[in-house]
């Protein structure tokens, strides 16, 4: 299985509704296995950049590609990107 997590940051906090509309269309897409969109609760002493957590399981790197290539993918991405600032990916293998 792969975990999918990725960070975003908001130009603008009047931003993260949209970011947050526009990710979770990400959901409607049939190759994960469990997915989720929130935002950061920012309780972290150290550091709380990050605004908007997606989280994806996938069953293996394949899955992962087509959830990738899926047109809804294109879609969130071109709602979402003018308005983030950063994107942080990492996709890991579960233990």
């Amino acid at each position: 299985m792969i975990r999918h997590i990725v960070f975003f940051t908001a130009k603008s906090s009047e931003n993260l509704d949209a970011i947050c509309e526009g990710l979770e269309l990400l959901g409607t897409i049939p190759h994960s296995l469990h997915f989720e969109v929130t935002r950061n609760t920012k309780v972290d002493q150290i550091s709380n950049e990050v605004d908007v957590v997606v989280y994806g399981e996938f069953a293996d790197e394949s899955a992962l590609a087509a959830y990738k290539a899926h047109p809804t993918y294109a879609e969130a991405t071109r709602r979402v990107r003018p308005l983030r600032e950063i994107r942080l990916s990492a996709d890991v293998p579960a233990k």
